[in-house]
């Protein structure tokens, strides 16, 4: 998709022992830096070559915010955004101290407040659950969310600067169970839920992004949001993603993927 006279090399800021600032040279950056990876060292590497005048997409900033689900939360309520109500915890362990009654009722979300690989999503349907989670992950940092009635599905959007994808996948809380029930088809996507994909990259800064929707009484609701996912099976993304990286050029060396 890249064309002819441009060329594509990895970066891996999280291998070897170099830090991630003396990967690159300032005098000799990359047309554009894709952040893909939302380690440490890769947003210590964004953050560098932003300071240099880069253009990273999406930028270090916007990339740490949606690692964070208590200031998704809370950017989200201050823009208006239709997200589940959500808590705040410094450990989970404290979560005991208001089992019987919590603040957003059963059954309830809890998220690992830090989004990251094996990071903790559970449906809890009451104080027993609660105790047993807490056991398992007493320092956890922790996120209590409302839970949303589903369908079992999740409504995926993927967006490419401004460009709507869609796609249909299994809740990882509460799938319907195998060949119970079959994914619905992704036809004409509702106005306002391409609507809220697009307001929601607009509050957080995003140029590559997925969107997480649950369908509440034919109302979209944002559960989740990514920085840069892997956006796999919807025609043209790869075209739109090729099309963005290569917007406003300049001269200079390679662009790289962080």
């Amino acid at each position: 998709m890249i064309e002819a006279e441009h060329q594509v090399t990895f970066l891996n800021p999280d291998t070897g022992t170099r830090c991630p600032s003396e990967l690159v040279i300032p005098d000799d950056l990359a047309e554009v830096y894709l952040l893909k990876a939302h380690t440490p060292r890769a947003l210590e590497l964004a953050r560098f070559l932003e300071a240099h005048g880069a253009r990273v997409v999406n930028s270090a900033a916007a990339t740490e915010l949606c690692q964070d689900r208590s200031r998704i939360a809370t950017v989200a309520d201050g823009a208006g955004l239709p997200m589940p109500r959500t808590r705040t915890l410094d450990t989970l362990s404290e979560s005991l101290h208001g089992a019987e009654r919590p603040e957003c009722g059963y059954p309830l979300m809890v998220k690992s407040r830090h989004s990251r690989r094996a990071d903790l999503v559970a449906r809890v349907d009451g104080p027993d659950e609660l105790r047993d989670l807490a056991a398992k992950w007493p320092d956890e940092p922790v996120v209590l969310q409302e839970f949303v009635a589903n369908s079992g599905w999740d409504h995926k959007l993927w967006v490419i600067a401004g460009e709507v994808f869609a796609g249909v996948r299994p809740a990882p809380v509460g799938a319907p169970p195998d060949g119970a029930q079959s994914a619905p088809l992704v036809r004409d996507l509702p106005q306002a839920w391409s609507e809220t994909a697009l307001h929601t990259g607009e509050v957080f800064g995003l140029d590559v992004y997925g969107v997480d929707l649950l369908d509440r009484e034919g109302a979209p609701v944002v559960v989740d949001i990514n920085a840069f996912p892997g956006i796999r099976g919807p025609k043209g993304a790869p075209a739109a993603l090729a099309a963005l990286a290569l917007r406003r050029p300049r001269p200079g060396p390679p662009a790289y993927e962080a």
